[in-house]
């Protein structure tokens, strides 16, 4: 008997979806598949591919209505909020939007005795480790480029969000993307590693955690292929003295709180000018304090699980030990808290860099408020971490924005904006938080390879 993949939803701890992982052979064929099916598939015109790309966003779109309510029953996330299909078609849209001027190619020169250029090809076969917290949104940042490009792709899905990618392979399908193009797989850590440990892929898109990073990086090794890593951030956000601080509240604590906290760019430290802290704090408070905690099928919850248990216990746990350590906590435990995955949002000041709170990745519904004196003490504070994602600036200043930007160890800079990402721009982190980028030209770059021509033409 194979190994069984199980979707536990959070909502009651229920087994809401079960696959059978593929076996060890079984995998290599859905590889040799995908290899054998790659270069008729790059042979067609770039217009074509779009196309197809489009369709299938659009038939993931016409899912929605069953998509939001699943999506809730395996991670979490209330239907209220109505999914991830708006930044999906987005981020989608975009790169193909963009695809022909980013592969075109890059012309170097000619003149009467030669002619220079730059080609842009497909690496080839592409996996794409996809995590449960947006399953669809972080996977096509790289399944529409990927199969823009003229890459073959294998999806291989968190097992928390089990049923997301059999629903992408779906859609593509249905509206013409070849099988063996485009395939779903469900693959268990072991045959994973294989897979990339014996050169099946010429490049592979991992998000996830470090922890998985390691293991991404590990079995590549000596294989020299390609990888995207984004491995997630202890954000901050920093409030100015000339910020706009009823704006400023108000988009922070939704990064730091929404899907329960569970974002890659989430706000995860919040420093603010002390003329402003005291304002800012209790305005945060009143913001939590209002969220209803509950089951993400009913349509007034706020808040709903995380998405899994063993989350929930290492927020609590980085929560308890930061109010020993003389953290002040400011919301009261909400009566839906069960100790389980149902887990009451916080607010926690008096916080140091000492604690774990402040440190590491939660990824849950807590953030760290601090005050800072000066922009000298907020950007220390805010490089001060083994993370490097985004950044959130709250000025009146452009100038100012960009001065403490570059001065910031981080992917992404925000000004007055927290938690979204814009694929007309580079999704990059630093240190542990990644390496590699999506969306975006550079997108386009990442999942090709460069072929240079230079053309000496024959003269008289």
């Amino acid at each position: 008997m194979g190994h069984i993949l199980k979707c536990i939803s959070p909502i009651d701890g229920s087994v809401f979806a079960e696959r059978d992982a593929l076996s060890p052979d079984a995998a290599k064929q859905a590889a040799q598949r995908a290899r054998s099916a790659q270069a008729n598939w790059a042979a067609r015109p770039i217009k074509e591919r779009v196309d197809l790309v489009r369709a299938g966003i659009a038939a993931v779109g016409a899912m929605n209505d069953e998509v939001v309510p699943e999506l809730a029953h395996m991670m979490g996330r209330p239907i209220r909020y109505g999914g991830e299909f708006g930044g999906f078609e987005e981020r989608g849209g975009h790169m193909a939007d963009i695809a022909e001027e980013a592969l075109a190619d890059i012309k170097v020169g000619e003149d009467a005795t030669l002619k220079r250029y730059i080609k842009r090809l497909p690496h080839g076969v592409v996996l794409v480790v996809a995590p449960w917290n947006y399953p669809y949104m972080t996977a096509i940042n790289t399944v529409a480029p990927a199969l823009i490009a003229g890459n073959t792709v294998l999806l291989k899905h968190a097992t928390q969000t089990l049923l997301a990618g059999e629903r992408l392979a779906r859609a593509f399908h249905s509206v013409g993307v070849p099988e063996d193009v485009f395939q779903n797989v469900f693959l268990d850590h072991d045959s994973t590693s294989a897979l990339i440990a014996e050169g099946a892929f010429d490049f592979v898109n991992f998000t996830g955690s470090v922890g998985g990073g390691y293991a991404m990086e590990k079995a590549a090794a000596g294989t020299f292929t390609g990888l995207g890593l984004e491995l997630g951030g202890k954000d901050p956000g920093y409030v100015m003295e000339d910020a706009d601080l009823d704006a400023s509240v108000a988009s922070l604590i939704d990064g730091a709180m929404f899907n329960s906290g569970q974002c890659c760019c989430g706000i995860e430290r919040i420093y603010v000018h002390e003329s402003l802290y005291e304002a800012f704090v209790e305005k945060a408070v009143a913001i939590v304090e209002s969220y209803k905690l509950g089951n993400p099928l009913d349509a007034d919850t706020d808040i709903g699980p995380m998405a899994n248990v063993r989350f929930a216990k290492e927020v609590r746990a980085q929560i308890d030990e930061a109010v020993a350590a003389g953290a002040k906590a400011h919301i009261t435990q909400k009566p839906e808290d069960d100790g389980g995955t149902y887990l009451s949002p916080q607010i926690l000041t008096q916080v140091t860099h000492d604690m774990r709170v402040m440190r590491d990745e939660s990824f849950g519904p807590v953030v760290g408020i601090m005050k800072v004196a000066d922009d000298e003490e907020a950007i220390r504070l805010m490089n001060d971490s083994r993370f490097g994602l985004t950044a959130s600036l709250w000025t009146a200043d452009v100038e100012r924005a960009q001065r403490v930007g570059d001065r910031i160890e981080t992917g992404t800079v925000f000004m007055n904006r927290a938690d979204y990402l814009d694929p007309g721009l580079c999704w990059t982190g630093c240190k542990d938080a990644g390496r590699g980028g999506g969306l975006s030209v550079i997108g386009y770059h990442n999942l090709t390879r460069p072929k240079s021509y230079y053309l000496k033409k024959v003269t008289t």
